[in-house]
């Protein structure tokens, strides 16, 4: 997939997973997963992308001896600090509640994406 498809894939993503993940407490309202904008998703999006180009590489190589005991399972947490790293970059209008929120939103957007980048590599 291009580089701007992805883009906007997963500011498409990152928007139907904080509405999705929304809940409402007796106390309050409550977001697990908070975006403010599809401005905000867009741009969130882009960290990502360049977060995923710069950092994680680097993640991957210092993880690779847990990544290995793990079979592999290790490079969802990678992808979980790649978001919380970005959550940090864009600030609190793109937000999770828990590392545990994170690591499902990391889950859910891998199975995402394997699926609509096998879709595109077909046509």
């Amino acid at each position: 997939m291009r580089f701007w498809t992805r883009i906007l894939v997963n500011a498409v993503i990152f928007l139907a997973l904080a509405g999705f993940f929304q809940s409402s407490l007796a106390g309050g309202f409550q977001n697990d997963f908070y975006v403010s904008s599809i401005w905000i998703a867009l741009v969130a999006s882009f960290v990502l992308a360049l977060l995923n180009a710069v950092v994680k590489p680097i993640l991957f190589v210092l993880s690779l001896p847990i990544t290995v005991l793990t079979l592999g399972l290790f490079s969802v947490v990678i992808n979980a600090i790649m978001l919380e790293l970005t959550s940090w970059f864009v600030g609190s209008s793109f937000a999770f509640a828990s590392f545990g929120v994170t690591l499902i939103v990391a889950i859910i957007m891998s199975v995402f994406n394997a699926i609509i980048s096998d879709h595109f590599a077909r046509n």
